[in-house]
């Protein structure tokens, strides 16, 4: 399937499930070649932004925010052809939104704070010299900026 049907697609789902959609491409093009817990900290930065508001009030719109995520810096011709590699991201990105719908207090959280993410052997950002929480096999996770859930 191409990335532009899915995300044609994000538009006409209701919520919640096009925010799974969302959430799911955006892991198996950020992530799909990582482990488990490396595609569960994409998820996590991705929730933790739309808990700050600062790119979008839900999934899709923070991953698809300009020149932030893949799903905005890859092609729309782009295909999502590795089927069993889907399959993982859509449990990692469910799974995570079940975490992430826990109390604060009890989220399993695999990058405290982390708020941006890189790929050094794709990019290498301005802002890869702020406080590194984890790298987790070809991806370093950084604290940019402290995120705090928009209030109300």
């Amino acid at each position: 399937m191409k990335l532009a049907w899915i995300l044609w697609l994000s538009h006409v789902l209701p919520q919640p499930a096009a925010d799974s959609l969302c959430l799911s491409t955006t892991v198996y093009l950020e992530a799909r070649d990582q482990s488990a817990l490396g595609q569960q900290a994409v998820a996590e930065v991705a929730l933790r932004r739309r808990d700050s508001g600062l790119w979008g009030n839900s999934l899709c719109q923070v991953v698809t925010a300009r020149k932030q995520f893949a799903p905005t810096l890859l092609s729309p011709q782009t295909r999502l052809s590795n089927i069993q590699a889907w399959t993982e991201a859509v449990s990692v990105a469910l799974d995570s939104e079940r975490n992430w719908a826990l109390p604060r207090d009890q989220r399993k959280l695999v990058v405290p704070g982390a708020s941006h993410f890189a790929a050094h052997a794709i990019a290498s950002p301005a802002w890869s010299n702020a406080a590194t929480v984890a790298t987790i096999g070809d991806h370093t996770f950084y604290k940019v900026q402290s995120l705090k859930p928009r209030r109300g």
